[in-house]
């Protein structure tokens, strides 16, 4: 694995001299910051008017807008990792140097987790912000950056796969995008599956919707987290078998 190192700093510093993931930062932010902006003003605004939620739960559970962020910009994130080098003809002076797949692919997905955290880190400011105004509940905010780094993994994943089996960035960014939709609309499909079917409990066990609500609650639900550990690990391993079938011919 020494060779994980190299092309993880590369694949990095890459990514962060083109304007790409700088643009999706800001974008990220600027998002996120209205948010909680509205979020904040709307609960200064209830008064003394009981609510069912804090600000933490509002802020990571029910909104549409965490989904829709990572519903644009993971595939955005993830695209070029393999399809640019397939497209350019890079992939074959990789393949051809004495590195494993297994670092390879390791290493991309290293370097994109890594980006993804480095855009959710300034985030954290909003926890001091409402630790100072208020009472904050350190363990719901643990259990739902928890979740945030869990799914994110799981799509970032997703989208290296998609990556790999195109030489298109433009495709790759459209098949990951399609193929977190699709997640995303069957965990929506919860909520008009007749109750106690074998149809709506695998709806409820991928919906990410109920996942964060739960995360953003305080509770880490040992079956999210194994769902999610497999979708991160599973297309990583498929992506390894992809990049041997390069190197073999």
């Amino acid at each position: 694995m020494r060779s994980f190192w190299p092309i993880y700093k590369r694949e990095l510093f890459a990514f962060f001299v083109t304007p790409l993931a700088w643009v999706l930062i800001c974008v990220f932010l600027l998002v996120q910051g209205m948010h909680f902006y509205l979020l904040v003003d709307h609960f200064s605004n209830m008064g003394e008017v009981a609510s069912d939620q804090t600000p933490v739960q509002a802020f990571f559970g029910n909104t549409v807008l965490l989904y829709l962020v990572l519903f644009l910009l993971v595939p955005a994130m993830t695209m070029r990792l393999f399809a640019e080098e397939r497209r350019s003809g890079t992939i074959e002076s990789l393949m051809t140097a004495p590195v494993s797949s297994t670092s390879v692919v390791l290493a991309k997905y290293a370097s994109a987790m890594t980006t993804y955290i480095a855009m959710w880190a300034p985030t954290a400011l909003y926890l001091v912000i409402l630790s100072r105004t208020g009472e904050l509940d350190w363990h719901v905010a643990a259990s739902s950056y928890l979740g945030v780094l869990l799914v994110g993994g799981g799509y970032l994943s997703l989208g290296l796969l998609t990556s790999a089996v195109t030489k298109s960035q433009f495709l790759a960014l459209v098949l990951s995008a399609l193929v977190i939709l699709v997640l995303f609309m069957l965990g929506i499909a919860e909520f008009v599956m007749p109750e106690g079917t074998m149809a709506h409990d695998v709806c409820a066990y991928v919906s990410v919707w109920a996942q964060m609500n739960d995360f953003a609650s305080g509770v880490v639900d040992l079956r999210h987290v194994a769902f999610n550990g497999t979708l991160i690990v599973l297309p990583l391993f498929v992506t390894t078998r992809a990049v041997d079938a390069w190197r073999w011919g």
